[in-house]
């Protein structure tokens, strides 16, 4: 089982103010990307690979008002997005919430979390036009739509359709062009350290520092701003 950052996520309150704060933080404008119809949601996305972290993209995402879902309170969102302490937060300023990981058996991924008692969520199976084709994949999402570990363990997401050899060729780093921004690092802090480790050397996940403190993703970029440092803070 291999398994590998595949992109951050960054939530915001409207996607104008997603746009708005990649362009005064990081100094880029973000690709179009599309929409969730599902969950209700839309996003934004640009490149952030580097030779550590080939996949790498960052996502701002954001609940899409004119989604039907919109209007159905009992629909939960992925990545928290309807929790009240995160609307709160994001409302001020969009927050780095949570980061996905790619894998090459999400089913393996998901299970073997189990025998560590962490329930990952169901498997979705989702698929979105391009503009190199349709990118299919299937993602863990819990029921409640919790992130779990304050974001700090990763959805689980493997790309291409279910039994068919195509694993990553339609993947959405493939028409993203070069934005300038290169992730440098991921760094975690939470105070279940020891059992975060012990799940992600379970899934395959390496090459992220996990310390013991109060929750905290710090992603560090390389940007045309300089080096930016985008932190969960416990959110």
């Amino acid at each position: 089982m291999k398994t590998q950052i595949d992109h951050l996520v960054v939530a915001a309150a409207t996607l104008e103010q997603g746009v708005q704060w990649c362009e005064a933080t990081l100094g880029i404008t973000p690709a179009p990307g599309g929409e969730h119809e599902k969950y209700g949601t839309h996003n934004r996305l640009f490149k952030i690979a580097s030779p550590t972290h080939p996949l790498a993209y960052l996502e701002i995402i954001a609940i899409n008002p004119e989604a039907a879902i919109a209007q159905r309170s009992q629909a939960s969102r992925w990545f928290d997005l309807d929790d009240a302490t995160l609307r709160k937060t994001i409302a001020q300023e969009p927050r780095f919430i949570t980061f996905v990981a790619s894998t090459n058996d999400v089913n393996a991924a998901r299970h073997v979390l189990r025998t560590h008692g962490i329930e990952r969520g169901q498997i979705v199976h989702a698929s979105r036009k391009s503009g190199k084709g349709t990118l299919n994949w299937q993602i863990t999402v819990r029921e409640d739509g919790e992130r779990l570990f304050n974001g700090t363990l990763p959805t689980l997401i493997q790309w291409g359709k279910p039994d068919v050899a195509e694993p990553l060729r339609l993947h959405p780093r493939n028409s993203l062009p070069r934005s300038g921004v290169t992730l440098q690092s991921l760094t975690v802090s939470h105070p279940s350290a020891a059992k975060l480790q012990v799940a992600y050397e379970a899934m395959g996940l390496s090459g992220i520092a996990i310390e013991s403190g109060p929750a905290n993703l710090v992603a560090t970029l390389k940007t045309p701003k300089g080096t930016v440092q985008l932190q969960s803070l416990g959110i």
